[in-house]
């Protein structure tokens, strides 16, 4: 089966928990020994992986996901959700095993803490896959063995000409050494953090440009975007829009750039689709709720 992009990443299940308590300076301050009653409580399916590949799947790209399921709720409310985006589910669903988590604790300033359990999502082996062509493969954040299965499965795809988008968290940059994906990246999405993590140069497109990636993008909330590729620099400024949550932004932004970049659109129309996937994901809850439907191809 041949795909326009296929996604490798997490999959897990959102659970969105308000308190509407105020932040203290950069934290959200629970007190020791409480008990404290939700303004709201939602759930979602969520995770890196599965956000992008409904992010391509509405934008009228054939999609497939590759990850990593248990087999209790959890899992079938995941499998469910890609079905439904037809999106093609070609990880592995593990009997016994228990599918990623994660809650989002809102604060009353719309910032928020994630606390994530992984579940089964870290242990994909490369023969756990199914066999599939892509001209794309667009990777998000795992550890473990499925780290090196992704490592394995880019330099294998590169053999054959299709190429690779990279999204990394901040998490994976302080654990891993992502040097033998960087090299062999077509573009690179992050964010402010994660570029200093990357590199120390002054210049963080340049710096990050250097490791490999022929195209490089740094997003920052609601400040300027910036974008090298290789041979000029391009800027994009966000719009003002009320935010309601975040969670969700960058896996939006990423896939809209990078399925901008697969339909043959430029740089600055790329950076304009990305910045409207995030924005339509930041005025509502879930990260997948209000992505864009319109077809590209």
């Amino acid at each position: 089966m041949k795909f326009d992009v296929i996604t490798f990443g997490s999959a897990v299940v959102d659970v969105f928990v308000n308190t509407d308590i105020a932040e203290r300076g950069r934290f959200i301050a629970y007190p020791v020994g409480s008990k404290i009653l939700l303004k709201n409580l939602r759930f979602d399916i969520g995770g890196g992986g599965t956000n992008t590949a409904v992010a391509f799947s509405r934008l009228g790209l054939k999609t497939g996901f590759i990850g990593k399921i248990g087999d209790d709720n959890d899992g079938e409310e995941i499998l469910s959700v890609l079905k439904k985006e037809n999106i093609k589910f070609l990880g592995k669903i593990q009997k016994g095993a228990i599918s990623g988590y994660s809650i989002i604790l809102d604060s009353k300033e719309k910032s928020r803490t994630i606390l994530t359990y992984k579940g089964i999502n870290d242990n994909l082996s490369l023969n756990e896959i199914k066999k599939f062509k892509t001209k794309w493969l667009y990777l998000s954040s795992l550890l473990g063995k499925s780290l090196a299965t992704q490592i394995k499965l880019v330099k294998l795809l590169k053999k054959k000409g299709a190429k690779i988008a990279f999204n990394p968290s901040s998490y994976l940059i302080k654990k891993q050494n992502l040097s033998g994906i960087l090299r062999l990246c077509d573009i690179l999405i992050l964010n402010k953090e994660e570029a200093r993590l990357l590199t120390k140069e002054k210049d963080s497109l340049f710096g990050l440009n250097k490791l490999g990636p022929k195209i490089v993008v740094i997003t920052d909330k609601n400040k300027m975007i910036s974008c090298y590729d290789g041979a000029r620099k391009y800027y994009l400024k966000p719009n003002k829009v009320k935010v309601v949550e975040r969670t969700g932004a960058g896996d939006a932004f990423a896939s809209g750039f990078v399925a901008g970049q697969i339909a043959g659109k430029n740089i600055m129309e790329s950076l304009r689709l990305g910045l409207r996937e995030s924005e339509s994901v930041i005025k509502y809850f879930g990260a997948k709720n209000k992505l864009l439907r319109m077809r590209l191809k």
